[in-house]
This record gives C-alpha cells, sequence and structure tokens, in this order.
C-alpha cells in the first residue's frame, strides 16, 4: 500500500467528495483537493502547477480554490483564483491551513481536510453565492499525481 493510500481509506475520501458537494452547493465557487506523494517544490509552487494543470483557471468568475497535499513531503497548500483571493481577507487561507494542520498532528487527515474544505466553502458562498445558472464546472474528486 502506497502512503497516498494509507493517507486516507475509500470512505474517507467518499467523505471529502461529500464535503466538496456540500460546500459547493450554496456557490459558484469551485474547490478541488490533490493529493501526491512528495514534492521537492515549495508546496505554494507545486500547488499553483497544480491548478493550472487541473485547468482551475478557468472557472468563469476565478473563483476554484485548490487544497494541494503531499504526503511524504508533510506539505500543503491552500491556493484561491484572483477573483476568490482578491474577496477574502488577507489572512483567511492561514487560517484554514492552521484548521487542517491542527487535525493532521494528531493524524486525523480526512477529518482537517473536510473541515477547511467546509470553511471554504462557507467563505465561497458569502462572496459567490448560487446563481441559478450555475454549473459545476470542475471535478469533485480527488486527483492524484
Amino acid at each position: 500500500m502506497s502512503k497516498i493510500e494509507a493517507f486516507l481509506t475509500t470512505e474517507q475520501e467518499q467523505t471529502i467528495v461529500e464535503a466538496i458537494k456540500i460546500a459547493e452547493k450554496n456557490t459558484s465557487g469551485e474547490i478541488r483537493v490533490h493529493i501526491e506523494k512528495e514534492t521537492n517544490k515549495p508546496p505554494l509552487e507545486k500547488a499553483l502547477e497544480v491548478f493550472y494543470s487541473l485547468e482551475m483557471d478557468k472557472t468563469e468568475q476565478q473563483n476554484g480554490v485548490l487544497i494541494y497535499i503531499a504526503v511524504e513531503s508533510k506539505q500543503f497548500a491552500i491556493l484561491g483564483d484572483e477573483g476568490i483571493n482578491s474577496k477574502v481577507p488577507e489572512n483567511f487561507w492561514d487560517l484554514e491551513k492552521e484548521l487542517m494542520l491542527s487535525h493532521f498532528k494528531k493524524e486525523e487527515y480526512s477529518k482537517g481536510i473536510e473541515l477547511a474544505i467546509l470553511k471554504v466553502g462557507e467563505k465561497l458562498k458569502e462572496f459567490f453565492p448560487y446563481q441559478n445558472d450555475d454549473s459545476n464546472e470542475l471535478s469533485d474528486e480527488i486527483s492524484k499525481g
């Protein structure tokens, strides 16, 4: 079993996908989670590469948010597109990272990711409320590298 497979069980992955669906239900914003084994780059730099490779920069309102995790490197980042970054408080992503880290330290990886997704969804709802013509622009599934 690889480190990525051991990081989250299939049930935990489904819980995270459900959290994304819940978080996106009341917003036009898009949330993705990407998990990979390791990175030798700073986590924000790698998250930016993944952000573009997943075409998260192509959402209509530039309101995509990526939660990036490199399991063996013990690194993670939360990255928002220009539309959301221009509206949230300066330290918003830091607060979400601290929430995740507090659970990661207790090896509650799924819980940390799930709670961060729900918090991000609340902010997206505040700044990008759901519109009748909204569509789910990005997959809710966890991507893996």
